[in-house]
């Protein structure tokens, strides 16, 4: 068998066997195919798409590449991932939420890059919090308390790991077959047999059209089931910011607002929805009655009780959890003010997080350093009536030379209109 051979048939829109698609994921992962031969069958792919029995196989072949976690002995395991976007702290919501309910959380997450950003990240602005653990202090964690949270290991799927840098440098991200390839192939290598999927849509969002990102949705749930998982994805909302707070430390702030039953209904609900969905999933409630146990652990405190259980357990300092004034804090707060007056009719997300990012609260290259007190706070979103010289948004940073950088961008971002827009639905769809 040829790579020479595999890339002709793509390019002339043949369907290749299940034979020839685990050849090239082995012999990428083995070195022993060239970055140029693998670009021209993605490029191939990109052109000529997958069936879904092509983009099932290529999914399963990279979930096997590397390591594989067997989550077997720990009963009931769920697991969550959000297609990204700007002020996402739901993981920190849902992951105790439903641990507080008997679903067991071994969860591995990634950091952020560029205008989204990553569950690690947020939790290492808690000082002394652990993101890394041996496999038998992981598995361990979870059986005593119900959650651990670690950052990504590097032989998790590395065939992704490959295939994504190359799609990354040669235009060829935009592929349906390969966005839900990679996405699901780390899902299934981390071994949870529920898994909820909370593609995002809008301004903020990879996928820019409600239409899209169902497209995507029905993919990833389709490849999930045919691997034995139990799926769902909710599609909610990125064209405004999710919530109020940007930045690590102020997502941990915000976050824990919302499991002590207070904080922003945006974010309570998204994580609401997403819990619900996997109780039902997971212990075979319908959605009304998984719906009303996670509202009462929330309202309880349980949920709460089990995230400073997670924090401790993991090293956390917790006077930080009960007391989040003690977390970082930015030496400027610069407070900035509408140029006009109106509604606020739009908002870019994805300008919203650049502007975070240019404060120092995310990174554009994997090396970069991380502020873990700098990001953004809105006063104000998308809908919102506001009179010229009101306080917009905070800006929170540790280079004060950045502020005027990130205030015209942030500037840049929104559109004002004399009439009350509409929104789009916070939930979209949810699909099954």
């Amino acid at each position: 068998m040829r790579i020479y051979d595999i890339i002709a048939k793509k390019r002339d829109g043949y369907e290749l066997t299940d034979e020839e698609i685990g050849f090239f994921v082995r012999e990428l992962t083995n070195e022993k195919i060239m970055d140029y031969q693998a670009t021209a069958l993605l490029m191939a792919i990109y052109i000529r798409g997958m069936s879904d029995r092509e983009m099932i196989t290529l999914t399963k072949e990279m979930a096997v590449s590397g390591d594989t976690l067997d989550l077997s002995e720990l009963g009931i395991t769920a697991d969550k991932h959000s297609t990204g976007g700007v002020g996402d702290k739901t993981t920190l919501v849902v992951a105790p939420l439903i641990a507080s309910l008997g679903i067991n959380v071994a969860k591995m997450s990634g950091r952020g890059l560029g205008h989204t950003g990553g569950t690690v990240d947020k939790l290492e602005s808690i000082r002394g919090f652990k993101v890394s653990l041996s496999p038998d202090d992981f598995i361990s964690q979870v059986k005593k308390i119900g959650i651990a949270v670690v950052g990504q290991t590097g032989r998790l799927a590395p065939a992704d790991k490959i295939i994504y840098s190359l799609r990354d440098a040669t235009a060829t991200v935009g592929s349906v077959p390969l966005i839900a390839s990679s996405i699901m192939s780390k899902k299934l290598a981390a071994g949870s047999k529920t898994i909820v999927l909370d593609v995002k849509y809008g301004s903020g969002a990879f996928m820019k059209t409600t239409e899209d990102a169902e497209a995507l949705s029905k993919k990833m749930v389709d490849i999930g089931k045919a691997a034995g998982r139990r799926m769902a994805a909710v599609i909610s909302d990125m064209d405004t910011p999710l919530g109020t707070n940007i930045g690590n430390a102020l997502e941990v702030k915000e976050a824990v607002a919302v499991l002590r039953g207070e904080g922003s209904e945006d974010l309570k609900e998204v994580s609401l929805t997403l819990a619900a969905n996997i109780v039902a999933l997971s212990l075979g409630d319908d959605i009304a009655a998984a719906r009303k146990k996670v509202e009462a652990a929330l309202e309880s405190g349980k949920a709460y009780e089990k995230f400073k259980e997670f924090i401790t357990t993991q090293g956390g300092d917790i006077s930080q959890i009960e007391n989040t004034d003690k977390l970082p804090k930015a030496k400027t707060v610069y407070q900035l003010l509408s140029p006009e007056s109106g509604y606020i009719s739009k908002m870019q997300a994805e300008d919203i997080g650049s502007a975070s990012v240019i404060l120092g609260a995310g990174r554009l290259t994997k090396e970069d350093t991380i502020d873990y007190s700098a990001g953004i706070i809105l006063n104000k979103k998308t809908g919102d009536k506001v009179q010229r010289g009101d306080v917009l948004a905070e800006l929170h940073t540790n280079n004060s030379g950045k502020i005027k950088d990130a205030e015209k961008l942030f500037l840049s971002a929104l559109s004002f209109s004399s009439e009350k827009p509409e929104r789009n639905p916070l939930i979209y769809k949810t699909i099954l």
